[in-house]
């Protein structure tokens, strides 16, 4: 099982929606997505309340279960068509594991399964792409764009909440840019980072849709059916007997354009880049006339790094990044981790009391 520390947050987790407790009794469905003749986008009618029923029979096609057995466990997921070829987005938390021994299964939300193997993952993004064996008659996702959400928006995640294949939930866009730093927990054990030490860490979407264990990997859809994020990881309350509480209406997603971003890369030989800024940064203050405001405190510059070539130096008071504030190391650890590699991102700082901006070229991390 996962677990996560959501920044702002003051009480409890933030959990990882896989898990290993027993699996729910599933219960038969009327559900047959072969016979939906509704596809994503849904129109909806102007000035009329979303007509979810459209929404869920149009995307739950596209959303899969995927349970994870090893000799010793099973734990269960979500996942998410990418095309029809069989080739599924989940979170790499889900697939952890099938490397080693483990095997996959994917079940269509017509009940078709197949077994499936990794074609690649990214821990750093806690990000992975499955492909099915032998699956035809695929109905592919309809992918959106995260850039474009809205708080307030309408949403429904679909996923396999406890085993319960085809579950949909529906809520608002609760923030955007929401950093959330996630770690893994071995059964039993003690907390340990996610990718061998290094944490991932997302400019999250946040919703108050219900999220549960076993949602991780799906879909979280806008009123027209297209994904605009990846559900990864729930605050709760803290656990009281082994195991996750429930949903308490904070739910994370990965945003799409990220995800997508990533799948491509794992998609064309299996790994993913990462961009680099090359700072090590620690929380700050800064006063401005009477008031005082959070920064992000420029600690060190790594020499011939893109903040290097920036101008950057130690003492900086960074305070945005392309005009999006940050308030925290963590938020912009999370802004640059959102972008991708050669991208050209400002930076607003502080120094001496003056404010000016900064562009950085973002390259590649060298792998660990």
């Amino acid at each position: 099982m996962a677990a996560v520390v959501a920044g702002g947050t003051t009480a409890g987790v933030v959990a990882a929606t896989d898990d290993n407790q027993p699996v729910a009794a599933t219960s038969s469905s009327s559900t047959d997505a072969g016979s939906s003749s509704v596809k994503a986008p849904v129109t909806q009618p102007a000035g009329q309340p979303v007509d979810w029923t459209k929404v869920a029979k149009a995307v739950e096609p596209s959303v899969v279960a995927i349970s994870n057995r090893s000799q010793f466990s099973l734990s269960e997921g979500s996942g998410v068509i990418l095309d029809d070829k069989g080739h599924v987005l989940t979170n790499n938390h889900v697939v952890a594991g099938a490397s080693q021994g483990g095997h996959l299964t994917v079940t269509l939300n017509d009940g078709r399964s197949y077994q499936a193997s990794i074609v690649g993952t990214d821990p750093s993004t806690d990000l992975a792409v499955i492909v099915m064996k032998g699956a035809t008659n695929l109905t592919p996702a309809t992918l959106g764009d995260s850039d474009a959400v809205q708080v307030g928006a309408p949403v429904m995640a679909v996923g396999n909440p406890l085993g319960l294949a085809g579950t949909v939930t529906t809520g608002i866009v609760s923030a955007l840019d929401r950093p959330v730093t996630t770690s893994t927990e071995s059964e039993g054990g003690p907390a340990a980072l996610q990718g061998g030490g290094t944490p991932v860490v997302t400019n999250a979407i946040q919703t108050d849709a219900a999220v549960n264990p076993g949602n991780s990997g799906g879909a979280l859809v806008d009123a027209t059916g297209r994904v605009i994020g990846i559900p990864s990881s729930i605050a709760t309350l803290g656990q009281s007997s082994g195991g996750q509480s429930g949903s308490i209406g904070l739910g994370f997603s990965i945003p799409i354009n990220e995800a997508k971003s990533i799948a491509d890369q794992l998609l064309a030989d299996g790994s993913a880049e990462h961009p680099f800024l090359g700072i090590s940064l620690k929380d700050g203050q800064i006063t401005q006339g009477a008031a005082q405001r959070a920064a992000v405190t420029v600690v060190q510059v790594q020499p011939g790094s893109p903040a290097d070539a920036a101008g950057l130096k130690a003492g900086d008071a960074i305070i945005a990044v392309d005009g999006e504030s940050v308030n925290s190391a963590e938020s912009l650890v999370a802004q640059i981790r959102e972008r991708a590699v050669g991208d050209t991102v400002k930076l607003t700082l502080v120094r001496d009391g003056k404010q000016l901006d900064v562009t950085a070229k973002l390259t590649a991390r060298a792998s660990q």
